[in-house]
């Protein structure tokens, strides 16, 4: 049997499940998810493989109208996402609230095979999933509308099964035993910004960054330092807390989750920094690995 190699795009709005999505379908924890939008900032790929054939996975952030340069520059991966794409997933919640007209008109651009995925079907009717498969028989008529529940794993055999009859026949792009293109690093950075939004409100986890200053390999312990960049003196008061406790706490549920995922004790210091307006300044973007 000849080996089948490609790049399977994961697009939608915020908040529609794609993370989750990936996670299942990759089988490890590889983005964050939380029930706030616009959690994904970068494109994160996962790989799974078997003997004939590798599927790349790219998870990818919710496609929105920007209004700053992150936000611009989140957008520039969804757009990277769609050129390269073997496959296209366009996941859509079943309770949609944004307006994805956007997303459509991207979508009909693409000329490869496209599965809708109609998400949290676990949450509606009958009726309703009658009624969102032919809304967007309509307005797609893609190669597949699967109706599915990522969170309960529901018909995700059914979207492997689409992206195996649809990937071409290539050699593998990476390393059989590869899991991700990203580093430990960019990781244990993603598990710190997860707890940021896990334990802070409003503007405060948007305006955040995370920066892993250093990270020294132990034989029987790692030890991390980071920072979490701000960008005003009263975001960083509420990332410390009275007493320092709202950051013992992020830092405290973060060094769980990073040894989960590492496998091995962690010592972790955690910082906040003040960097005025970094989300719109061009020198600041490219620094923490955001693309123009």
């Amino acid at each position: 049997m000849e080996h089948k190699a490609g790049f399977v795009s994961i697009v939608g709005k915020p908040n529609a499940g794609k993370s989750t999505l990936m996670n299942i379908l990759v089988g490890e924890r590889m983005s964050i998810i939380t029930h706030k939008a616009q959690t994904t900032r970068h494109r994160i790929i996962g790989i799974i493989n078997d003997e004939d054939t590798q599927i790349i996975f790219s998870d990818t952030p919710g496609m929105i109208q920007p209004k700053y340069g992150l936000q611009k520059s989140m957008m520039s991966a969804v757009n990277e996402s769609f050129l390269d794409a073997d496959v296209l997933l366009v996941v859509t919640d079943i309770n949609e609230k944004h307006d994805e007209a956007d997303l459509i008109e991207k979508v009909k651009k693409y000329e490869g095979p496209v599965a809708v995925l109609i998400n949290k079907v676990d949450q509606s009717n009958q009726e309703l999933v009658t009624a969102k498969f032919e809304y967007w028989q309509k307005e797609l008529n893609p190669a597949a509308i699967i109706p599915i529940s990522a969170l309960k794993e529901f018909n995700i055999d059914a979207i492997t099964s689409f992206i195996r009859a649809n990937l071409p026949v290539h050699p593998p792009y990476y390393d059989k035993e590869e899991l991700t293109d990203r580093s430990e690093r960019f990781f244990v950075s993603e598990i710190i910004r997860e707890q940021i939004f896990k334990c802070c409100e409003k503007e405060v986890p948007y305006s955040s960054e995370v920066v892993i200053v250093s990270f020294k390999e132990g034989e029987d312990i790692d030890r991390i330092s980071a920072e979490i960049i701000v960008e005003r003196e009263t975001q960083k008061a509420i990332i410390i807390g009275k007493g320092g406790l709202m950051l013992k706490k992020i830092a405290s549920a973060a060094r769980y989750d990073i040894e989960l995922f590492l496998q091995k004790k962690v010592f972790l210091e955690v910082f906040v920094k003040v960097l005025d307006d970094w989300r719109n300044k061009d020198n600041y973007l490219k620094r923490f690995g955001y693309e123009s």
